[in-house]
């Protein structure tokens, strides 16, 4: 077997133990650090770098953006995944709660990862949403 394996099948074994650490990688969860790189890109100029509400375009708007870092205070302590959720991608947004955001579709794009938003239920859900997702839970003042 030993004399197989070292003749002809160790290419095929190298590929799959290849394919295996891929697979893997692939499927890691998204981090607080890869959503800080989205949040710059996309919410920041409203919502600025520090995610106060003091982004470059918050001068101009009638109603300043919200504090990110607040999300939890004003929740009771406890940080609404599936609330913020439905805000990024829009299903809870209303013209009539302020200023509108923008839409993100291209937050929408990709593979999707499992993610629990509380409920217990594991639900497929846009990987660059999660890691966004990730990045705001992470920055959430305390009392």
């Amino acid at each position: 077997m030993t004399g197989r394996l070292a003749g002809g099948l160790w290419p095929v074994a190298v590929l799959g133990a290849i394919l295996a650490v891929a697979a893997c990688t692939r499927d890691e969860m998204p981090e607080a650090s890869d959503g800080r790189a989205l949040f710059l890109e996309y919410c920041s100029v409203c919502h600025g770098e520090s995610a106060r509400g003091d982004g470059e375009m918050a001068r101009a708007m009638s109603t300043p953006p919200k504090d990110l870092t607040l999300i939890a205070l004003r929740h009771g302590d406890s940080f609404p995944r599936a609330k913020v959720l439905s805000m990024i991608d829009g299903y809870a947004r209303s013209d009539l709660d302020g200023p509108s955001m923008p839409e993100f579709g291209e937050l929408l794009k990709g593979d999707l990862v499992p993610l629990d938003t509380g409920d217990g239920v594991m639900t497929p859900t846009p990987r660059k949403m999660v890691a966004l997702l990730e990045y705001l839970e992470s920055i959430q003042a305390t009392r």
